[in-house]
């Protein structure tokens, strides 16, 4: 509670000083929830600071205040209450902010929708959350006609020169007053969507119990009180969500852009003078591939934090970023059930490249063996348990993971080395067993990445007569790289134990990812 608290003075997220203004900022949160919580908060701090960037231009803390004042009465006017589920399915601009900040401000459920679902995950997710009205960018038009055509639709984002076909978030906005709207009788829930990588993702709530919880973030990521985040990781994903929330709570300008474009995000830093840049590996390792000549344009001398989660940061990704922006990156591991579990801060990784580093304040991390039985020794690989206030509740279709003394299964294996740091060293369903060995693709991949030749990897393990599984790797080449299979098994023979070296090698122009960036394991198999 105390070390908590300190983290909090430091970033100056709720004015200590002021005992005044911090009980209002506690007040705010706990009647608005952690999205119109940290707007009304923000905008008390100093409503005329600018709180939102995107391509349309900047937007105060009084202006996204008003807006949501004006859009969560036009809801009200729609039918939409306390009791409804308003489903998102937007790139990241004003509109989804809007919609988000007058959700909380309702009191209503806000579900945010992946925009890289295919029409059945979108339908079955839609029918599970029992959603109540859908808030849309045009370019999903396609994909929200298979919903119960009764289901209320709003568009949150338009071209230019296109006829809506259905009222727009700007309509509704302007149709209505932007007084303060009453306080909803509990604050809005929210619930994020798991990743998806194999069928129907999985309805995730998350409830804000206590203002502590920003210190888990806070503790070992510097951002502080009236900078300024670009963010990359798009809105409905929990890397992009926690950084965004934190951003607004700090009073900080947020930058957005509707989709990712690696040379656009390096401009964005540079004209907004960008403290933060918040991305996933996937992002990072494409705004690295620009080469140095196109990195050297821009001055990105800004950034203190590059904030990097959502999915494994290899060591040679990580190592190249730190080149390319200094001794900035923090790699965060989570996911969307236990929300923070470990920070590698930059001096984590510069002692040892590719760890997750430690648990924060607030956070317990813990390794058990398939019996229940605590892992504690260096190097001894284990299942990863987490214990935290930003864990969720359980799935909303009533499932649960794993919980032993009260900590939450990530779902992963790790260790730990002599100096208490978490390395992840896979899925605890990733493990391939071949020829009575056990083997983590993790290892073979990073090793592969670290070849001048190779830009992706992955490795599965797939059926075998002899060994009962074999290794498989499948490898996106660098453009005019001249590499073959027998290069890539020599090159893993020379580094890594025999049993570990791939039987099979595939070559392939991409990788099959989802929207978020993960690798879609389960589709490889399909490409060769």
């Amino acid at each position: 509670m105390v070390r908590g608290l300190d983290v909090i003075r430091r970033s100056g997220l709720v004015p200590l000083a002021r005992p005044d203004r911090a009980l209002r900022a506690l007040f705010i949160l706990r009647q608005l929830g952690p999205i119109a919580g940290a707007a009304q908060v923000a905008a008390s701090r100093d409503d005329r600071a600018i709180g939102l960037v995107d391509e349309l231009g900047p937007l105060t803390y009084h202006q996204l205040d008003t807006r949501s004042n004006a859009l969560a009465r036009a809801f009200a006017d729609k039918g939409l209450t306390a009791d409804s589920v308003i489903a998102l399915l937007a790139r990241d601009h004003r509109g989804a902010v809007d919609t988000m900040v007058a959700a909380g401000k309702l009191g209503a459920r806000l579900l945010l929708m992946n925009t890289g679902f295919a029409k059945p995950q979108l339908v079955d997710v839609a029918k599970r959350e029992r959603v109540s009205a859908i808030v849309y960018d045009e370019e999903f038009t396609d994909l929200i006609d298979s919903l119960d055509g009764d289901l209320p639709r709003f568009l949150a984002w338009v071209p230019e020169g296109t006829t809506p076909a259905h009222p727009t978030l700007d309509e509704l906005i302007t149709s209505t007053d932007d007084r303060p709207v009453a306080v909803p009788r509990e604050p809005g829930g929210l619930i994020l969507l798991t990743s998806g990588t194999t069928g129907t993702p999985k309805g995730a709530p998350r409830t804000v119990k206590s203002p502590l919880a920003a210190a888990q973030f806070l503790d070992r990521i510097p951002l502080r009180v009236g900078e300024c985040t670009m963010l990359a990781a798009p809105l409905f994903h929990g890397t992009g969500l926690s950084q965004f929330l934190l951003s607004f709570a700090l009073g900080s300008t947020v930058v957005l852009r509707r989709k990712f474009d690696p040379e656009e995000t390096l401009r964005a830093v540079q004209d907004n003078r960008a403290t933060a840049l918040v991305l996933v590996p996937t992002m990072l390792r494409r705004v690295l591939d620009l080469g140095p000549e196109v990195l050297a344009r821009y001055d990105t001398s800004s950034l203190r934090i590059v904030f990097c989660a959502g999915s494994s940061l290899p060591p040679e990704l990580g190592n190249r970023a730190t080149e390319a922006f200094g001794e900035v990156v923090h790699n965060l591991y989570g996911s969307t059930e236990v929300a923070v579990a470990t920070v590698a801060t930059p001096q984590d990784w510069r002692e040892a490249p590719g760890t997750v580093g430690r648990a924060p304040v607030g956070c317990r991390v813990a390794l058990y063996d398939t019996e229940g039985r605590r892992v504690t020794a260096p190097h001894e690989v284990g299942r990863v348990f987490v214990g935290s206030i930003l864990s969720f509740e359980g799935y909303t279709d009533g499932r649960q993971k794993d919980v032993i003394d009260g900590l939450l299964s990530s779902g992963d294996v790790g260790h730990f080395d002599e100096d208490g740091r978490l390395f992840i060293d896979g899925r605890d369903d990733d493990m391939i067993v071949s020829g009575g060995e056990n083997v983590f693709p993790g290892e073979i991949e990073n090793l592969l990445l670290e070849h001048d030749g190779v830009a992706e990897a992955a490795v599965t393990g797939v059926p075998d007569e002899q060994y009962g599984q074999r290794l498989k790797a499948y490898v996106v080449a660098r453009p005019a790289a001249t590499l073959d299979a027998d290069e890539v098994r020599a090159y893993v023979k020379a580094n890594l134990a025999r049993y570990k070296v791939p039987r099979d090698v595939v070559f392939l122009d991409d990788l099959p990812r989802n929207a978020t960036g993960k690798l879609l394991k389960d589709k490889l198999a399909e490409l060769g």
